[in-house]
């Protein structure tokens, strides 16, 4: 599996980095999420912009990204809108979702934005483009908060992402019986030996969390801690997580 260096974390590289998202709506209150999180030095602070109630408004959105940055210094910043179809908080017509990421990628707000991958292709080659002209990496995503796809399938998607030239690639889906979760991980290990970018999979809610904590051994390069409100389903405590990937190194 290929690795990806951002500032000073490698995606794809010993064990699964851990990424802790913020998900307030107020700028005030965001920052002192950041300061907060930043405190507790994870390898990724995820800025979940559909929480953020002036996310149309690009002017404070750059202020507010700006600001965020000054407080978590040189912690690896990803930027996403998740859409309403895929679990987030706010509808967003795609030229909307679109122009909206192209701002994130033209004005460098992030050294990691989220793409979804099921919309019309033409426009996200847009955004990759624009995002690695600017040098800017890309994560693109795919999420199902209802089943969990066939392993081939998962495998399919994560492929299409790598031919679109994504960074990394990002499978999540929610599971309804434990087969399900077998399915995410097979489909981890499949992927990873097949595929030249490192890969982020996960098995959501309760049933699920063994996915976020057994990446190292499967193959999946990033998981998701909480540190106070959740953005998904079965997400750890930062402080239990870090305890849980040490305990399953593997030397």
């Amino acid at each position: 599996m290929k690795t990806l260096t951002v500032r000073n974390i490698t995606l794809g590289s010993g064990l699964p980095k851990v990424a802790v998202p913020l998900v307030d709506a107020d700028a005030a209150a965001l920052i002192a999420q950041a300061e907060k999180v930043a405190a507790l030095a994870p390898d990724v602070i995820e800025w979940r912009i559909d929480f953020y109630q002036d996310v149309l408004d690009e002017e404070k959105l750059a202020q507010t990204a700006a600001v965020i940055r000054q407080a978590i210094g040189e912690t690896v910043l990803l930027i996403t809108f998740r859409t309403k179809g895929e679990g987030g908080e706010l509808a967003l017509a795609d030229d909307q979702y679109f122009a909206l990421l192209k701002f994130l990628a033209e004005h460098q707000l992030g050294d990691l934005i989220d793409v979804e991958l099921e919309h019309d292709q033409a426009a996200v080659k847009e955004v990759l483009e624009a995002a690695h002209h600017h040098g800017v990496k890309v994560v693109m995503s795919n999420h199902d908060f209802e089943q969990t796809p066939s392993q081939a399938e998962q495998v399919a998607r994560m492929t299409a992402m790598a031919d679109l030239g994504a960074d990394v690639a990002k499978v999540a889906s929610m599971p309804q019986s434990p087969a399900d979760v077998l399915t995410v991980l097979a489909a981890t290990v499949e992927a990873r030996a097949k595929l030249d970018l490192p890969i982020i999979t996960m098995s959501m809610g309760d049933l699920g969390k063994v996915s976020r904590v057994s990446g190292q051994a499967f193959g999946s390069a990033l998981t998701f801690a909480a540190v106070g409100k959740t953005s998904a389903p079965g997400q750890i405590g930062l402080a239990d997580l870090r305890h849980d990937l040490a305990d399953l190194t593997i030397n």
